[in-house]
């Protein structure tokens, strides 16, 4: 296995820092806005910017954590039965501009789950989707992010990792990884 660091710990914070203006740009001051980060790993984006966000604006933006598991659409096509994650959403999502959170946007499937998903907390005003990590050229549905940290080539056999400090990780850092024949 090899892997490849594309986006370093300062580049991360560039990175995010970089996002939450552009949010503030659209957003303002998030009275009609609210943030959903998708399980299990866009949760951890999702954190990250809600605090940088708190941290600019000087108050809370409404984040909550959106579970898909049973909105997938190979949840009855798999083998072993899919562990569902905490749907935490308290705040109404009705006519709200709602900001989807993930980490990597690979085939926009998980993004179709998640839209399914947030339609039973309400009809939004509209929808954004805000991605660390887009892989081009990987996309079985016509989904496209909004708001992109970086956009990277991949190979179908490649995958790419977002680790967190504290969440198994020394520091913060994307990683490409290729499967190598040994």
């Amino acid at each position: 296995m090899q892997k490849r660091l594309i986006v370093s710990h300062q580049l991360l914070e560039i990175m995010v820092m970089r996002l939450c203006h552009q949010l503030i740009e659209n957003h303002g001051d998030f009275s009609d806005s609210v943030i959903l980060g998708l399980q299990p790993r866009g949760k951890f984006v999702a954190q990250r910017i809600q605090s940088t966000l708190a941290s600019i604006l000087g108050k809370q933006v409404p984040t909550g954590l959106l579970d898909t598991t049973f909105h997938r659409d190979d949840f009855r096509r798999r083998d072993t039965p899919l562990t569902a994650n905490a749907t935490e959403i308290d705040f109404v999502v009705e006519d709200k501009k709602v900001i989807l959170v993930d980490d990597v946007l690979y085939t926009g499937r998980s993004v179709r789950a998640a839209l399914d998903a947030m339609i039973a907390y309400g009809r939004p005003a509209n929808v954004e989707l805000l991605v660390l990590v887009d892989r081009l050229y990987t996309r079985h549905l016509p989904i496209q992010p909004t708001y992109v940290g970086r956009k990277v080539n991949s190979l179908l056999s490649q995958r790419v990792l977002v680790e967190w400090k504290g969440q198994q990780a020394e520091e913060d850092a994307i990683w490409l990884i290729t499967k190598t024949d040994e």
